[in-house]
């Protein structure tokens, strides 16, 4: 956790970096600087949707391989439903890449 912490500073640090730390932190008033807060926040969100979905999909896997492990003649069934969540749960990663997408390229907020 120390080291999430760590890396968000980082990231906010390059963020507020420039000529004038003052006229940086108007946003409002640079569209640059809402244009960067946009990639990183889409970096963000989409690295924070990625490592959901895969916690998510290992703990299908794991819980398919343990109801396999205790009832072998459930194999098909259990594999059946674990696609079906996996694709559920792919999905849901998708969604935050549109969004991540539409923050970078249709940005309503810079126009």
């Amino acid at each position: 956790m120390k080291k999430v912490l760590l890396l968000l500073l980082a990231i906010a640090g390059v963020a507020f970096a420039g000529e004038d730390g003052i006229k940086v932190l108007k946003v409002a008033e640079n569209a640059s600087g809402l244009a960067s807060f946009s990639v990183i926040a889409a970096g963000v969100g989409l690295g924070l949707a990625a490592l959901g979905g895969a916690i998510g999909m290992g703990n299908t896997a794991a819980a398919t391989i343990a109801g396999t492990a205790r009832n072998p003649g459930l194999g098909g069934k259990l594999m059946t439903t674990m696609f079906i969540a996996l694709a559920m749960i792919e999905a849901q990663v998708i969604y935050a890449l549109v969004i991540a997408l539409i923050a970078l390229y249709a940005n309503p907020f810079l126009s």
